[in-house]
């Protein structure tokens, strides 16, 4: 069994990820900004840690994650004000990725988006900018650490039922450009990938697609 520490606990794809994991008999850590979502988040099997992490230092962040096994960030400040993005999604993420160096913490799994990159392209007058722009220098910074690092890239989520299949960018060759995939399918490749020390060290940018994730991942 291992503990594993979910920045952004009350997230879709987070609550998902807390159900399948703790189903599996890990023990969860989900790290939560509101009060008013204990509930919810013990319901998965979690166990509810209320900590805005957009407000604590890397002390203060560290000692919430001393114990960790893994550090999955999927957190995220949800749009609107770029400089509650830059905030939360670039500053934010950084100090928890010193945090987990701080509390030993060598596995730490990025949930990002297909496409991310310093080279992401989207003008300056998009909406989108600010989102781009921070999680490029959150997912840079991470590379740059001596974490046992993966960055989980999906393309455009739905609510759609999870097919339990997917598809990965640069796997065997393939050039595979972003679609969708469901947020259960996140969840569940968030769950592989945590057990799969191949991904150390890769972005895995993935959809919905014809092979059964395990196998998927089995083949980083």
């Amino acid at each position: 069994m291992s503990t594993i520490a979910i920045i952004g606990g009350h997230g879709k794809v987070a609550l998902l990820l807390e159900q399948l994991l703790s189903a599996s008999g890990h023990n969860v850590l989900a790290i939560i900004r509101n009060d008013e979502h204990v509930a919810e988040v013990a319901a998965t099997g979690a166990t509810p840690v209320v900590a805005d992490v957009e407000h604590l230092d890397v002390p203060a962040m560290a000692e919430h994650l001393t114990g960790a096994d893994a550090v999955v960030w999927s957190a995220g400040a949800g749009g609107g004000s770029p400089s509650r993005t830059y905030a939360v999604d670039r500053d934010a993420a950084i100090r928890s990725m010193n945090a987990a160096t701080t509390a030993g913490v060598q596995r730490y799994v990025m949930v990002s988006y297909f496409g991310a990159s310093v080279d992401h392209g989207v003008p300056e007058d998009n909406s989108f900018f600010a989102y781009a722009e921070a999680k490029a220098a959150a997912d840079e910074y991470l590379r740059g650490t001596g974490l046992e690092w993966t960055i989980a890239a999906p393309s455009r989520l739905t609510s759609d039922e999870p097919t339990g299949r997917i598809e990965i960018n640069g796997v065997d060759g393939a050039e595979v450009s972003a679609g969708e995939v469901t947020r259960g399918d996140v969840a569940a490749v968030i769950a592989a990938l945590l057990q799969a020390p191949q991904s150390v060290g890769t972005m895995v940018q993935f959809n919905n697609g014809p092979t059964p994730i395990a196998e998927a991942i089995d083949q980083l």
